[in-house]
């Protein structure tokens, strides 16, 4: 057997589980941890994704640079410092037709600053893993009406996607496939009136509908409403998800519905609740800037030390969509009209995640 120095390692913690987006394609989100083995800086200059030997998705400096985050850090880049990790968060798309594959493998062409002279370009596969063909869960919207806006969804958001946590001894990525869902007036803002108020905010006060039968985990109750604008400070990792609800949607999937309003929720750990059952109001409580609703599905009943799960809501409408991330938080933060693509005509979607910044109008099937 041949001996080759491999200094980058890769590692996948969490196989991805397939699953069917709003735009009717199979994607495999999930994340690959590269290690620096070496005594320099390691420079990646494109990275392949191959399933079953085709390759199936190619990065290019540019995109690496994009998606590589240092371990514990929120900005990305391409280069690796001497004896670090890096996450690579990938958003991998089926083209239709294509099978999922069996395995995944990754190859990555790279410059090692602490190699000789004219050998430091290496390339070098890792990071085998099997997909995850575990069932989807299927359920209805917690939310009901239109305008509602899937913020900070997945696929390629960084707020949720990139929220690689250490907790318990282990990182996870709890919130890999979670949605803020906001929601515009008819003048397309998140918000009319004074900023600082509650009220103002479209959604807050708005019902929050159980997705599918299932039993109260978790609830949590008591905790204040923030006043919009403003993360508050010095918020502990039990208040983070403010007045919320887990509930075990069975099969080893919990449904979390965070920074609701304390006094709207009734229910305790034990009680059953129905599909369509209202379980509490929008609010703003916890780790929140602004009234909304934060929802995921993961795999235990710990909104943070679990493994984040996709789920496909069994029927809804998109009416629009935004320009990105960036013009929505700003027209939030200004206070002005968020600009709009319309779909005409809107696109019926079933049974599918909804991706990001989406306009949507939710209805029970």
């Amino acid at each position: 057997m041949s001996q080759q120095m491999t200094p980058l390692l890769l590692t996948v913690h969490d196989a991805p589980v397939p699953f069917k987006g709003s735009d009717g394609l199979v994607h495999l989100v999930y994340e690959v941890w590269l290690a620096n083995i070496s005594s320099g800086e390691v420079d990646i200059q494109d990275i392949d994704v191959i399933g079953d030997g085709a390759v199936l998705q190619k990065l290019d400096a540019t995109a690496v640079s994009h998606r590589l985050q240092p371990a514990g850090l929120r900005e990305s880049s391409a280069v690796l410092t001497r004896g670090t990790q890096s996450i690579l968060f990938l958003n991998v798309i089926l083209p239709n037709g294509t099978p999922i594959p069996k395995q995944l493998l990754h190859r990555v062409k790279a410059k090692y600053s602490a190699a000789p002279p004219g050998q430091q370009e290496i390339v070098e596969s890792g990071g085998a893993t099997t997909p995850d063909l575990q069932p989807v869960v299927q359920i209805s919207a917690p939310l009901r009406g239109d305008g509602y806006v899937s913020a900070d969804s997945c696929c390629d958001s960084t707020r949720h996607m990139r929220a690689a946590m250490p907790i318990n001894g282990r990182v996870y990525v709890a919130q890999r496939y979670a949605v803020d869902w906001e929601q515009l007036d008819a003048g397309n803002r998140i918000y009319s009136g004074p900023r600082e108020k509650l009220e103002s905010y479209t959604i807050f006060g708005k019902p929050v509908y159980a997705v599918a039968d299932g039993v109260v985990s978790v609830a949590i109750t008591g905790l204040p409403e923030q006043t919009p604008g403003k993360y508050p400070a010095n918020i502990s990792i039990e208040e983070a998800d403010g007045n919320a609800i887990i509930e075990d949607l069975g099969g080893h999937h919990f449904a979390c519905y965070a920074h609701m309003q304390s006094a709207s929720i009734r229910l305790h750990p034990g009680d059953r609740v129905k599909r369509g059952q209202v379980i509490g109001m929008v609010g703003n409580s916890g780790n929140s800037v602004a009234p909304h609703l934060h929802f995921h599905v993961m795999s235990s009943e710990l909104s943070l030390a679990s493994n984040g799960l996709p789920y496909q809501i069994d029927e809804f409408k998109v009416t629009g969509a935004t320009p990105g991330t960036k013009a929505f938080d700003e027209a939030e933060e200004k206070g002005e009209p968020v600009t709009i693509t319309p779909f005409s005509p809107p696109q019926l979607v079933k049974d599918s995640l909804p991706l990001d910044q989406l306009i949507i109008s939710l209805t029970p099937r």
